[in-house]
């Protein structure tokens, strides 16, 4: 029996060989190494240098518990853009367009990509977890909560890769970056991860605490900690859930022109 190029059987191998391409692209470019994984794991060290004393002092707790969460989370959304120039510049090229041509199941291309920053998301989360443990990082809960605690920025990232490869299609190369790169600098200042809630005037506090990025924050740490995650992990999932069903559409169409031969 001949298998149709759309059939669901196919779509998992292809959706993994096109991953290990996205990976392989990855691992091969040095500014997206720098920038997924260095970068962050750079900016832990110079937190705990400059802003640890004092955050731990006013927290009550390692501010380490914040700090670790919180570049997890923005290694994850710098990773998403990182990954969409590289859709931009396969787009520029025409390999998306040859991809087309061929017989391969025409949703495999966005879960492909979807997949690669899954994989991205979780090696990142492990490297900065284990540059933490030696800035002095300890995990408290049980083994079920790490594997909870890895989850969250998978979860979470997902949903912003997800919304930015839609954002791409319809912003440009240069729009997307300096947009996605503003925002990422705002949701580092005003997150709990930064510094504790406490510390930001009490009218941005609403906003502060109730952002997607501090929910995950505060989901992390708290598991980190042992302690009760169920409001802001509620939170989280609702946030993600919004985030990646509003893009999940315009990312398959956006990703559908691209490959249609000009």
């Amino acid at each position: 029996m001949t298998t149709t190029e759309n059939s669901t059987t196919v779509l998992v191998p292809q959706t993994l060989l096109q991953s290990q391409r996205l990976m392989r692209h990855l691992f091969r470019d040095p500014m997206s190494l720098v920038q997924a994984f260095l970068y962050p794991a750079a900016m832990l060290v110079m937190l705990d240098i400059v802003l640890g004393q004092q955050v731990t002092a006013f927290a009550g707790h390692d501010s380490l518990y914040g700090t670790v969460p919180m570049t997890a989370l923005l290694s994850s959304m710098l990773g998403a853009v990182a990954g969409a120039v590289t859709l931009g510049r396969e787009w520029d090229a025409g390999i998306l367009a040859r991809f087309w041509v061929l017989p391969i199941h025409r949703a495999s291309g966005l879960s492909a990509r979807v997949t690669a920053e899954a994989t991205r998301i979780l090696v990142t989360t492990v490297i900065i977890s284990a540059v933490g443990a030696l800035l002095g990082f300890r995990f408290t809960g049980s083994f079920p909560s790490a594997l909870l605690f890895l989850a969250v920025p998978l979860m979470f990232g997902i949903a912003f890769a997800t919304a930015v490869i839609a954002a791409s299609f319809a912003l440009g190369k240069t729009a997307l970056v300096e947009s996605v790169s503003l925002l990422c600098s705002l949701a580092m200042f005003f997150n709990p991860g930064f510094v504790p809630l406490a510390a930001y005037p009490t009218w941005l506090q609403p906003f502060v605490e109730n952002q997607p990025m501090s929910c995950a924050i505060e989901t992390m740490t708290a598991i980190a900690l042992g302690e009760p995650a169920g409001t802001p992990l509620l939170k989280t999932a609702v946030w993600s859930s919004i985030i990646f069903a509003a893009s999940v559409v315009p990312a398959l169409r956006g990703l559908r022109r691209a490959t249609q031969p000009r």
